[in-house]
């Protein structure tokens, strides 16, 4: 494998020998929160530290801690961390602002230079670290993680849209390289006006999340017997994930196979209106680790009905497990679904299509077997080592440009 550059190629071998690198990984929200965005963090740090580089965290302060601090820590997650204080996100009671003076972190970097800095979220504390790092000279990168110019629209601010797109392109432009997960949103960010962008996407743990993690006794917890269907969602219970339509395919399908059961994974604010309207659901709150993969190992039928994330890491964890995914073409769906052999997917504006997906994979068991058995094959293309790979020429060294390649298989069982 070889990297295109402005100059030498680079192989792998000179990959593996070349000196470790301290990386600052600047972040609003980190584990043990549970979105896509720290759990990207989470296996970010560890491929980063498992390759021998020192990483270093600046972060909000969580809930459950009480003041700042910074100390050494030799975690698998980060060498050392900066913890800042913060604000509660509006509409994301459990999520934060970090609040940093840009004097702090230039304070903290002229102590130690960061090789490369990379900061993944657009808040108050990731302009900060902008502002800091581009006084002192260094290298610093951002990442689109999180759409919050559309999720506006259904939090009643619509109509700052406009100006939350602006604000995104200036945000941005301030950065060496602003990276994103998918070639679509690559083509959004530069509709945004984002002038230089790389492509860095995900990947998923299959030693974690793999199909012989069913549990019957789980599923005779929700309900259901052998053959009988689960219908699985895996989020955040919130208006921009497009619940609305999970319940409106759900209620549609169970017209038709009384005997599915709707089980929802996860929190949040439109959690207790769903349990009044629809207590026969399953509502599983927030699962974590083991917990999850059994979860997800359980289910039959996934439905990702957003269309605002930037990637969804849950599409790629469903498809690990062995899942019939039901999305629209977008994010994670239009890079790794394939319509009709891992997966079926509808264009975003037809809602009545999704619906059809998951009605034709309830009512033809061997298609949805079918579909299932090549998802879990494809999720074993998609290791996260390759994704840490793509990360450091991108961040590391920012004239080069990783061409398309292929991802060496995961020496993981299918099933």
């Amino acid at each position: 494998m070889t990297y295109e550059s402005s100059g030498p190629s680079v192989t792998d071998a000179q990959l593996t020998e070349r000196q470790p690198h301290h990386i600052t990984i600047v972040s609003e929200t980190f584990p043990p929160e549970i979105n896509g965005v720290a759990n990207t963090m989470r296996h970010l740090c560890q491929g980063l530290m498992q390759r021998g580089h020192q990483v270093t965290v600046v972060r909000p302060r969580q809930g459950h801690e009480q003041k700042g601090r910074f100390e050494s820590t030799g975690s698998g997650l980060f060498s050392t961390e900066l913890v800042v204080d913060g604000l509660p996100l509006p509409g994301y009671a459990d999520l934060r602002f970090g609040m940093a003076r840009a004097s702090t972190l230039r304070k903290l970097w002229q102590k130690q230079r960061p090789d490369g800095i990379y900061v993944a979220t657009q808040g108050p504390l990731g302009v900060a670290a902008v502002n800091a790092a581009r006084t002192l000279g260094l290298h610093v990168c951002s990442g689109f993680h999180t759409n919050f110019h559309q999720y506006s629209r259904y939090y009643g601010a619509g109509l700052l849209e406009r100006l939350l797109c602006s604000y995104g392109r200036w945000f941005h432009n301030r950065t060496a390289i602003t990276l994103v997960p998918t070639r679509h949103m690559q083509r959004i960010t530069r509709g945004m006006g984002i002038t230089h962008t790389g492509l860095w996407s995900r990947g998923v743990d299959c030693r974690r999340f793999t199909p012989h993690k069913r549990d019957t006794t789980l599923r005779q917890q929700w309900g259901l017997g052998p053959n009988e269907p689960a219908i699985l969602y895996v989020g955040r219970l919130a208006a921009e994930k497009n619940l609305r339509m999970a319940v409106a395919c759900f209620e549609r399908l169970r017209s038709l196979h009384p005997s599915a059961r709707f089980v929802l994974v996860g929190d949040g604010p439109l959690r207790h209106a769903l349990e009044h309207k629809h207590p026969e659901y399953v509502f599983c709150g927030t699962q974590r680790g083991e917990d999850l993969a059994r979860h997800y190992a359980s289910g039959d039928l996934f439905l990702f009905p957003s269309k605002t994330d930037t990637f969804g890491n849950v599409v790629l964890e469903a498809m690990a497990s062995g899942l019939g995914v039901v999305a629209f073409d977008d994010a994670a769906a239009a890079e790794h679904i394939r319509h009709g052999e891992n997966g079926l997917k509808a264009e975003l504006a037809e809602d009545d299509a999704f619906i059809n997906h998951a009605l034709r994979l309830t009512d033809q068991p061997s298609l949805l077997q079918r579909i299932r058995a090549q998802a879990r094959l494809d999720a074993l293309e998609l290791s996260w080592g390759s994704q840490i790979d793509q990360f450091e020429q991108l961040v590391l060294n920012p004239k080069a440009k990783a061409r398309s390649h292929g991802v060496n298989k995961q020496n993981i069982p299918l099933f």
